[in-house]
């Protein structure tokens, strides 16, 4: 079995549509922060939790998918990818309370789980993805304060951990294959390892 690995995002830059530091995160990143900044990632049929201490203000953001599991024991009370799903939230939510923030303090707002992508073996991923993090913050008794889940399109998340606020951009079309062909790409990783649209606030 290969090693699961995620990995903090590493691309950061000014915003001035915000006025503020951003961090963008691509499929297998995480980031967060206590500083006022913006957490952005684009999201196709992975899943993007953001998670905050409602009193400190430090928060984070992670994005994943969990990997094909179609030969998998469906049976399995704890399949691989069920492992790497809660892998992958422990990483952003160990590293909030190490960095300070309190577990009894936690809420989050969850995004993503889209029918984009077509080429999966396993139907149905992107609501395997939002059915897992909804199960593991109720789990975890993690407070969920905001939800924009499933549906046909991707979507541009914007986080701010400071204030807690998002801004949510449904992509209606895109223009190139670039969100199919990372998520794509990161799924295959897995399994061996502007455009206009609405903008909501949660």
């Amino acid at each position: 079995m290969s090693m699961i690995v995620e990995e903090v995002a590493t691309t950061l830059y000014f915003d001035r549509t915000f006025d503020c530091d951003a961090a963008k995160i691509s499929p297998g990143e995480y980031y967060f922060t206590d500083k006022h900044m913006v957490i952005v990632t684009v999201l196709g049929s992975c899943v993007s939790a953001c998670v905050r201490d409602s009193i400190t203000g430090i928060g984070g953001m992670n994005h994943f998918m969990l990997p094909d599991s179609a030969n998998a024991d469906k049976d399995s009370p704890v399949s691989e990818s069920m492992r790497y799903g809660s892998y992958a939230m422990e990483v952003l939510i160990n590293q909030l309370l190490r960095n300070g923030a309190r577990r009894e303090n936690l809420e989050a707002k969850i995004f993503g789980g889209g029918n984009v992508l077509k080429s999966f073996t396993t139907t149905n991923v992107g609501i395997r993805n939002a059915s897992f993090v909804k199960k593991f913050l109720k789990d975890e008794r993690i407070r969920v304060i905001g939800e924009d889940l499933l549906d046909v399109f991707p979507r541009k998340v914007y986080f701010f951990p400071k204030t807690g606020k998002v801004l949510v951009k449904k992509l209606r079309q895109l223009n190139n294959n670039t969100l199919f062909e990372r998520e794509e790409a990161y799924a295959s990783k897995l399994k061996t390892n502007d455009v206009g649209g609405e903008i909501d606030l949660f």
